[in-house]
């Protein structure tokens, strides 16, 4: 594939099917990412890339931001925020993270929850976050290890490989190992770059739950899924099944994120 094929592929412009899909997961990595940076009360923030906004209301709810803003390209994720209960204490706004829409220094702490890799230029996007922070400010964010293939779909881009699918890559996978990361924060001219793994583990009532949660329409694994004959999907629903499914009839398996933070220089 190419490129823009590959980026065409990952779009995620249904807010709540996006929900559904990541959701639970965001939250679940987005805590343990706010709790590792340790950010001060009374901080202006930026969230990059906020899709459905479920990182935005983990530092309204969590942090005691002065002022939160969360942007996001997609319209469809930028209105199914607005619709959450947090619309009344952040301002979303459309966005893209490689011109962001702000003047210099206007922030405390720019951040991007599972955004990072799937920018098309995650270096120029990078600039811009450091750009609208203030000096000595801090910029971080987390993304999956789909490098080592831990992300939340792991289950199924297995089952499919053992099949001999193929599924479109994920923009970016390159950037998301800790010394990828560290490294592309450090040429963008942060100071004390840190990284940190983030395990998560989820449980899903049943392996209905889990299955309906993984296969949304917009997702490239669902849509290769979709392609195979019968027989092949039902040897891959049995695959996952093996994986993933406890005695007990719940589903529970674990995904690794992987977090960077560093300083403006001020």
């Amino acid at each position: 594939m190419t490129i823009p094929e590959i980026e065409a592929a990952y779009r995620f412009d249904d807010g709540a099917g996006y929900e559904r899909f990541m959701g639970r997961w965001s939250r679940a990595a987005g805590k343990v990412f706010l709790e590792w940076i340790a950010p001060p009360p009374g901080a202006r923030w930026l969230d990059v890339g906020c899709g459905t906004g479920s990182f935005t209301k983990l530092i309204v709810d969590t942090c005691s931001p002065a002022s939160v803003v969360a942007i996001d390209p997609e319209q469809a994720q930028i209105d199914h925020a607005r619709n959450d209960r947090v619309a009344d204490r952040a301002h979303f706004k459309v966005g893209d993270a490689r011109v962001l829409p702000f003047t210099d220094c206007t922030f405390d702490i720019v951040a991007s929850g599972l955004v990072l890799n799937f920018i098309p230029d995650p270096a120029r996007a990078l600039s811009e976050m450091i750009r609208v922070a203030r000096r000595g400010g801090a910029v971080g964010g987390y993304v999956w290890d789909f490098a080592a293939e831990r992300s939340p779909s792991w289950p199924l881009r297995l089952g499919l490989r053992q099949l001999g699918a193929s599924v479109a890559p994920t923009p970016g996978a390159e950037n998301t190992g800790l010394t990828a990361l560290k490294t592309l924060f450090e040429r963008a001219g942060l100071e004390g770059v840190v990284t940190s793994s983030i395990d998560v583990t989820m449980r899903f009532a049943n392996f209905d739950d889990f299955w309906a949660t993984q296969t949304p329409s917009f997702n490239p694994v669902a849509k290769k899924i979709a392609e195979l004959e019968m027989s092949e999907r039902t040897r891959l629903i049995d695959a996952v099944r093996a994986k993933v499914l406890l005695a007990d009839g719940t589903v529970e398996y674990s995904a690794r994120a992987h977090a960077v933070s560093g300083q403006v220089p001020g």
